[in-house]
């Protein structure tokens, strides 16, 4: 399970705030949940969601969390072996310079997307904003080493999270932005007890995925036995990206 340290990541999206949201926890994010049904496919599941991504949306920034140097090496390796990623990892022990290249290079990212898109809106009602060569901008981060307001530093500013493992505090699902938790078999219900404890909203993925837009603050929620739909995750994603 994932460490508390998940909370650190901030992201740059905006959105309504949610109906569910209290005084002591507002929350303007969208929270998606990938279940998947077995471990081995897991990072399958990563991979054909990040490629459905990079069909839809180009350049989007994106930060992978994981609990682990292990995790992060694992991850690493299968996704940079995809032709459409820019990757690059962020870990405890990096160098200070290697670490604050790393972090500029994605918060700029970022902030071009964001211009990227305005720019594509004013034009033209496009389901994509970035052209069919561009590549995902991808940090993958273990949690000990998120940035930390605490030191003065800035937020990573993703525009999409996906945690690889599910938060382990109930504080880490109030955020900006859209955050995707990948889960495996018994850990749906964490997410019961998660929508008992913390008046969020949590909703099986409907069959016409345009109804979740009634929803400010909803879990997306498919069950995948041998990884993504990709015409199904295609549609999905164009939906909340």
């Amino acid at each position: 399970m994932r460490s508390p340290a998940a909370a650190e990541f901030s992201d740059a999206l905006p959105s309504p705030t949610s109906p569910a949201a209290t005084p002591s926890h507002p929350s303007s994010g969208r929270h998606f949940y990938l279940a998947v049904d077995r471990l081995q496919f897991k990072m399958r599941t990563l991979l054909e969601l990040l490629g459905v991504v990079a069909d839809r949306r180009g350049a989007l920034p994106i930060a992978v969390g994981v609990s682990s140097r292990d995790e992060l090496d694992l991850v690493c390796a299968d996704v940079a072996s995809l032709p459409f990623v820019s990757l690059s990892p962020l870990y405890s022990d990096q160098a200070e310079s290697e670490r604050a290249s790393v972090l500029d290079k994605f918060r700029q990212a970022t902030i071009q997307w964001n211009h990227t898109k305005a720019a594509a809106a004013d034009i033209a009602d496009s389901p994509k904003t970035e052209s069919a060569d561009s590549k995902l901008t991808i940090v993958v981060a273990t949690d000990a080493c998120l940035p930390q307001a605490t030191l003065g530093e800035a937020p990573l500013m993703a525009r999409v999270l996906i945690n690889y493992e599910l938060p382990t505090k109930k504080e880490a699902y109030f955020r900006h932005g859209i955050v995707i938790n990948m889960v495996v078999g018994g850990e749906v219900a964490t997410l019961k007890a998660l929508e008992e404890t913390s008046g969020l909203l949590i909703a099986e993925m409907p069959i016409h995925v345009r109804y979740m837009q009634e929803y400010h603050h909803f879990t997306c929620y498919m069950t995948c036995s041998c990884g993504l739909n990709r015409k199904h995750l295609l549609w999905q994603v164009s939906e909340i990206l």
